[in-house]
């Protein structure tokens, strides 16, 4: 409950301007007595004073005229009167308060109640907008963390997509290798099972070559040499080289120049002569071997 002193403090003070205005109505009308008293004084004394003198010496002069008194100045002006002031009125009471039908300690403690509850309030919707930003904060973090870790991930698997199509390259071109060797071996085997003519440690993969023997060319010179008409005096000795394709028993079915010596006479002579020629001898597998470049030189 409370006490008679804090119930004092709510009721409104009494003004205590009377007792002032009451001393300053006192201090004029004593200055204004004062002056009607000085005013009245000063006019009790005649203030013009004259004097008169006479002079002797030893010779006669005459007095020169008595100086008459100047006229007395104009009487001054009355002062007027000082209006006394009239004093202030005091200044009224403010109208009393408009009161609830609850005593004052009791309008006192609600007001109390309101202010704390909106200092309340004001908090917690402080504390709920530094809640909101600061969850938007973790929220943006979050996001910026996922974005680098699938950025992350994308690179790693990047990487790990191109060690892995140079894995499987790598694998392929072994497989590859693989392949063509299984298959080497393969035809090697069958040319073998099939009765292949090369020798023991041929490589080839055909059941007999296809290139003349060491000795054919010196045969096809030999049959090809008779043919060849050619007088002419020649610098050095250039060689020709011909084409030559034949049928399986020799005969001759083209010819071309495929390296010239330079000289067109002999070039010429040595096309001549295989046409001559007609038929190629057989090689010493009784086969001639098609397509095949000879080599011609004028002083062989």
């Amino acid at each position: 409950m409370p006490s008679t002193d804090d119930r004092l403090d709510l009721v409104p003070r009494q003004e205590s301007g009377e007792l002032r205005a009451f001393s300053l109505a006192v201090v004029v009308h004593l200055l204004l007595a004062a002056a009607l008293t000085w005013g009245v004084s000063w006019k009790s004394s005649d203030p013009t004073i004259s004097f008169e003198a006479e002079l002797w010496s030893n010779v006669q002069q005459e007095a020169a005229p008595a100086l008459e008194a100047p006229p007395p100045p104009p009487p001054a002006p009355e002062p007027e009167p000082v209006p006394t002031p009239t004093p202030a009125p005091a200044p009224a009471p403010p109208p009393p308060a408009k009161v609830d039908t609850l005593p004052d300690p009791d309008i006192a403690l609600a007001q109390e109640k309101l202010r704390k509850q909106k200092d309340a309030e004001a908090k917690k919707k402080a504390l709920a907008l530094a809640e909101k930003q600061e969850k938007a904060r973790q929220e943006k973090e979050k996001e910026k963390e996922l974005a680098q870790a699938k950025a992350k991930a994308a690179a790693q698997a990047k990487v790990e997509s191109q060690k892995l199509t140079a894995q499987k390259e790598q694998e392929a071109k072994k497989q590859a290798a693989a392949d063509a060797k299984f298959r080497k071996d393969n035809i090697a085997r069958m040319n073998a099972q099939l009765g292949a003519t090369g020798a023991p440690d041929a490589k080839g993969s055909a059941l007999q070559s296809s290139g003349p023997s060491a000795s054919y060319g010196g045969k096809v010179r030999a049959r090809v040499r008779p043919n060849v008409i050619f007088a002419d005096d020649i610098v050095g000795n250039p060689v020709a080289e011909v084409e030559v394709r034949t049928t399986l028993d020799g005969t001759i079915t083209s010819q071309r120049l495929v390296k010239s010596s330079g000289n067109k006479a002999w070039d010429d002579a040595v096309i001549t002569a295989i046409v001559r020629t007609a038929t190629l001898p057989r090689d010493t597998d009784g086969r001639v071997p098609s397509p095949l470049i000879i080599s011609f030189r004028p002083k062989d």
